[in-house]
C-alpha cells in the first residue's frame, strides 16, 4: 500500500485551519499526512448520502445502516475490517494517532505507540490518500468539539460518497474518517471532506488537492 502527502487546498469560512500531520502506519510505515489549510477558496457542497458514478471515477460508500448515525465506537487497539482487506486502529497514545493497515496490524500498532500523533486544530481535520493496485483509500482524521453525525468525501468531478467513521470511547474530541475510490481517478485528482451535525448543517470542510507526483 503506498501512501501519499496530500496538498491542502482551502477551507470554507466555517472551518478553522488546520496544521500537522497525522501518525499513520501503514503496514509498518508511518509517513506524515497533511492537514488542514489556511483560509482560503469556498468549496461547494452536495446535499444527500448517494454514491454517484462520474467519469472522475467511482467510490464506494458503507452500508446504508452506518449513514447518518455518527462514528462507530470502538475499543483502544481495536483492529477494525474496513473493507478491502484494510483494517484501521485508533490509539489512545499521542493525538488523534491511528493506523491503517492490510498486514501486519499487530507491528504497526506496536510502532505507532511512539507516534507523537496528529496536531490539527479545533473544528479541523487531516487528509490521506493509500493506493494499491485499483484501490484508492482516503482517509483522516477529525477533531471538533461536536462529534459529526456524518462525513461525506467529494472526488473532484463530482462523485460524493457516505465516509465510514470511528472513534474511542467516552469523549476523546476526535476520531476518524475512511472511503474509497478508483486509484485511476485518485491519481491526479483532489477531494473535498464535509462533516454535518445532527440537524444537516456543516460542522467544517476541507479540500485536499490532487497528490503531488512521485
Amino acid at each position: 500500500m503506498r501512501t501519499k502527502r496530500l496538498v491542502p487546498a482551502g477551507v470554507t469560512a466555517l472551518a478553522l485551519a488546520g496544521g500537522g500531520g497525522t501518525a499513520l502506519a501503514v503496514n509498518g510505515a508511518a509517513p506524515p499526512v497533511a492537514a488542514g489549510g489556511t483560509a482560503g477558496e469556498t468549496v461547494g457542497k452536495t446535499a444527500g448520502g448517494q454514491a454517484r458514478e462520474t467519469a472522475a471515477g467511482r467510490a464506494s460508500a458503507p452500508p446504508a445502516a452506518s449513514r447518518a448515525a455518527g462514528p462507530r465506537v470502538v475499543r483502544p487497539y481495536q483492529p477494525v475490517e474496513i473493507g478491502r482487506g484494510a483494517k484501521m486502529g485508533l490509539l489512545p497514545e499521542g493525538r488523534q494517532n491511528y493506523v491503517v493497515a492490510r498486514e501486519d496490524y499487530a507491528g504497526s500498532v506496536e510502532r505507532a505507540k511512539g507516534y507523537a500523533g496528529d496536531s490539527i486544530r479545533p473544528e479541523s481535520l487531516s487528509g490521506g490518500l493509500h493506493t494499491e493496485g485499483d484501490d484508492a483509500l482516503y482517509t483522516g482524521a477529525f477533531r471538533t468539539g461536536t462529534v459529526p453525525a456524518r462525513v461525506t468525501l467529494r472526488i473532484d468531478g463530482g462523485a460524493e460518497v457516505e465516509a465510514g467513521m470511528l472513534r474511542l470511547p467516552g469523549a476523546p474530541g476526535w476520531g476518524t474518517y475512511h472511503a474509497f475510490g478508483d486509484a485511476s481517478a485518485a491519481a491526479d485528482t483532489g477531494f473535498t471532506v464535509t462533516a454535518y451535525a445532527e440537524d444537516g448543517g456543516v460542522l467544517f470542510e476541507q479540500r485536499f488537492g490532487a497528490p503531488p507526483a512521485d
